[in-house]
C-alpha cells in the first residue's frame, strides 16, 4: 500500500514573514514530485484536521515567534508530544495549528506521523513579502523537508 504523505504551508501572505509556509508550499509544488502533495492553507485549525485526513505522514510549515533568530529552523514531532504553545502565539485564527493539532490528539484524528517544521519570522505586520533572515531560511526548510519525505518512504519501503 503506497504511503499518502501530506505536505501543508500554513500563512497569510499579507502578513509578512507570516506567509513563509506559504512560500516554502510553492517551492516545493514548483519541484512537481509525485511523492507527496502539497497544500497551501490559512492555518484555521478547524479545517487542517479535514485536510489530513487519511495522509499518514503530514509535514507542516509554519511562521514561529520564539524569540530565537529570525531564520532560524524549528523542528518539533507533534505525534509524540505538544508544540510548545508559545511560540505559536503570532497566529492570527481563533483556533490556532496548536489546538488543531491537540484537539486531534484528544479525538484520535492525528495523523500516523505528524512533523511540524517553524521558520522563526522577524516581521509580521501587515505587507506581503519576507524579511531577508526568513527569506534565507526558506531553501533550508525546503531541502529538510525533501529529505523527511526520502526518509519516510525509505522507512516504508522497508
Amino acid at each position: 500500500m503506497a504511503t499518502k504523505i501530506l505536505v501543508i504551508g500554513i500563512g497569510n501572505a499579507y502578513r509578512s514573514d507570516d506567509g513563509v509556509g506559504l512560500v516554502a508550499a510553492q517551492r516545493l509544488k514548483n519541484q512537481r514530485l509525485r511523492s507527496f502533495r502539497v497544500l497551501e492553507h490559512s492555518g484555521e485549525g478547524t479545517d487542517l484536521m479535514d485536510c489530513w485526513k487519511g495522509a499518514d505522514t503530514v509535514i507542516l510549515l509554519d511562521a514561529v515567534a520564539s524569540g530565537a533568530k529570525p531564520g532560524t529552523l524549528h523542528r518539533w514531532n507533534a505525534t509524540w508530544r505538544p508544540l510548545p504553545a508559545p511560540t505559536f502565539r503570532g497566529s492570527s485564527h481563533a483556533f490556532s495549528l496548536v489546538a488543531a493539532v491537540e484537539l486531534a490528539r484528544v479525538l484520535g484524528r492525528l495523523p500516523q506521523h505528524l512533523i511540524v517544521y517553524g521558520i522563526e519570522g522577524r516581521d509580521f505586520r501587515a505587507g506581503t513579502g519576507l524579511s531577508s533572515e526568513t527569506e534565507e531560511a526558506v531553501s533550508d526548510l525546503v531541502r529538510r523537508v525533501l529529505q523527511e519525505v526520502r526518509q519516510v518512504l525509505r522507512g516504508r519501503n522497508r
